[in-house]
């Protein structure tokens, strides 16, 4: 009985271990980039702080990557550089 169980028991770790590694490669492929979470909290409009609390992170990004998109409207790298 003692020799099933230390063989059983290990098999039971490795595989728990596996599913959890499946499981984290799922997640950390759907999270967002901590850079642009930083951006978007430096920088936060009213919209967006409403959207991130009733709706979430993902409806505030959202908002945001749109704000970022619009024609004519330079990133803030872009501005600092011809600023210098």
């Amino acid at each position: 009985m003692t020799a099933w169980l230390s063989v059983l028991v290990p098999l039971l770790v490795m595989f728990f271990a596996l599913g959890m590694e499946r499981v984290e490669s799922r997640l950390r492929d759907a999270t967002v980039p901590q850079d642009e979470l930083d951006e978007m909290l430096e920088r936060p409009r009213p919209e967006e702080v409403r959207a991130m609390f009733k709706q979430g992170t993902a409806r505030a990004l959202e908002l945001f990557r749109l704000r970022n998109r619009r024609p004519g409207k330079r990133k803030p790298e872009a501005q600092s550089k011809i600023a210098s």
